[in-house]
């Protein structure tokens, strides 16, 4: 079965993201930006690029490995286009909830609103796999509405199609499930939006290598 992200055009998206009925494209900017702030990475991949929003965010004199990985071919094509003074970037055509990622181990993994749509099984497993020893996981998870539903508006078609395989994460749980397989949470912040809903972000350090103190 076709996964249903190969059939929304990357401009919907976007423009499902950044209207005012979610509002989210700006402030998922803003994260990631607080997240390689924070971390401050040689090398940052993010799962789940699309568009790549967010890169402007980089400081290649910092960073100077970025990968991207998505489903969507298109998208990574959109991606190489727009950011073609991006020195170190490499994406990958990946189906992160059914392939095995193996790539050089990444100082910051940087998943946001990803585990909502493929789960937390074979992609968590990917994610945990390409951090490397003593380096970082951000994972942003959308929180409900106010009035604890869940609700989609949007004008465009394609976006809806996305409905069926989408459902939240309570972010204890996360934290939960990233303890037990050894990584320790060092911040978190919500971001308030104002349609209602909320996100959330969580950094985890992952362990050192084996052997080291």
């Amino acid at each position: 079965m076709s996964d249903p992200w190969l059939a929304v055009p990357l401009t919907d998206y976007e423009q499902h993201m950044s209207s005012a009925d979610v509002q989210q494209l700006g402030v998922l900017s803003e994260l990631f930006a607080e997240a390689i702030e924070r971390t401050r990475p040689a090398s940052v991949a993010v799962l789940g690029i699309a568009g790549g929003n967010g890169l402007e965010r980089i400081d290649n004199g910092i960073t100077t490995r970025i990968v991207g990985l998505d489903i969507n071919p298109k998208y990574l094509e959109a991606v190489r286009q727009r950011y073609l003074l991006l020195h170190g970037l490499e994406l990958h055509c990946v189906d992160l909830s059914r392939q095995r990622v193996e790539l050089e181990p990444i100082q910051l993994v940087h998943a946001a609103l990803v585990f909502e749509h493929v789960g937390t099984e074979r992609c968590l497993d990917n994610a945990i796999s390409m951090v490397a020893p003593g380096g970082n996981l951000s994972i942003v998870l959308q929180l409900p509405e106010a009035s604890g539903e869940m609700v989609w508006k949007t004008q465009f078609s394609s976006i809806q199609g996305l409905k069926s395989c989408f459902s939240l994460i309570n972010p204890a749980w996360m934290c939960e499930l990233l303890a037990e397989r050894g990584f320790r949470a060092v911040h978190e912040t919500r971001r308030a939006l104002p349609t209602g809903k909320g996100l959330w972000m969580g950094i985890f350090s992952a362990p050192e290598a084996k052997g080291r103190k």
